[in-house]
């Protein structure tokens, strides 16, 4: 009886050293496979910095070893950063026909719409320093600006209002600086701080100055997206009309009276209280009392068809995009 139990013994000792052995196999041919299979599918490319870049006109100095490996900071973070830079693509076919213009009327460089960008991502965010809107306005600078704020109405949320005081804010760091990489610095850390950088270094272009975590990399944040969405295929980016965002058919309405219940405002000019705060998002309230008895313009959607219409037109341009 006792030689049985040592035979069972052995054998079940034999059975389970062969079970290892087989899972240690299965394990290593698993791994192996894998490994195969992630030599043979997966890459992770390195984003090609050009020889020659400019900003706004401006000659960015690549020769530099410490401005060619900022730019390479950036446009890898941006460049392996999908669902940001995606939404960023899709976004920018919405917004950029309304910001293009508006920079070209006020002799701005067209290339400060990657700041846009940048700033906000093209929606109306909220910083912790309560900034906001898509230039990301703080309030003081905004009103300094033209724009009003207050409970009701904050037009920092309006991007035609807001891109025409960006254009105001931007000449005038421009005006002060000479420089269009130094004026967008100065939009990020402040005119007053970035002249007293200026002085206390010695130097003469925003490229050689040693500035704060934040805007030492904020003009080749710029730089890296204007790349990146000129030249979207070198980056990986394969995007079709159709997957970007189209701009809504809109008419516009004047808003004005006291106590308007903004409910019904919607509905009797035939649209949605959420079509009515979406397309108007610097509307802060359901019941605007307009103590001042102001007038304003508000957007709302063409309903007839021609939204249904534009949407399905887009739906079916499968044809890739090259520029942004």
């Amino acid at each position: 009886m006792k030689r049985l139990s040592i035979i069972a013994i052995v054998l079940s000792s034999l059975a389970i050293a062969g079970e290892v052995f087989i899972f240690a196999t299965q394990k290593e041919d698993s791994e192996a496979v894998q490994q195969k299979a992630i030599m043979a599918n997966y890459r992770v490319y390195a984003p090609v910095i050009p020889d020659t870049m400019t900003f706004a006109g401006e000659q960015v100095p690549l020769e530099k070893y410490y401005v060619r490996e900022a730019l390479d900071n950036e446009l890898i973070i941006n460049m392996y950063r999908q669902s940001s830079t995606l939404l960023y693509f899709k976004r920018a076919n919405r917004y950029f026909p309304i910001i293009e213009p508006i920079l070209k009327r006020n002799n701005i460089p067209d290339d400060m719409k990657y700041l846009c960008v940048i700033e906000s991502g093209l929606t109306n965010a909220t910083s912790p320093a309560k900034a906001q809107g898509f230039w990301q306005f703080i309030p003081s600078t905004g009103n300094k600006y033209g724009l009003t704020v207050n409970d009701e109405i904050d037009m920092r949320n309006d991007l035609e209002a807001s891109t025409e005081a960006a254009c105001k804010y931007l000449r005038s760091l421009y005006n002060r600086f000479h420089s269009w990489s130094a004026a967008a610095a100065a939009y990020n850390c402040g005119e007053n701080g970035l002249a007293r950088r200026f002085d206390a270094q010695g130097v003469k272009g925003y490229y050689d100055l040693r500035l704060n975590s934040e805007t030492s990399r904020y003009v080749y944040r710029i730089l890296a997206m204007k790349l990146i969405m000129q030249h979207p295929q070198q980056f990986g980016y394969y995007l079709r009309h159709c997957d970007l965002y189209p701009t809504i058919p809109a008419h516009c309405v004047t808003l004005s009276g006291q106590n308007v219940d903004l409910y019904k405002f919607a509905k009797d000019n035939g649209t949605t209280y959420k079509m009515l705060r979406d397309m108007n998002p610097w509307i802060q309230t359901d019941n605007l009392r307009n103590k001042a008895n102001k007038s304003y313009t508000v957007q709302l959607p063409i309903e007839n068809g021609t939204l249904q219409k534009t949407l399905t037109r887009g739906h079916k341009n499968t044809k890739l995009i090259t520029e942004i």
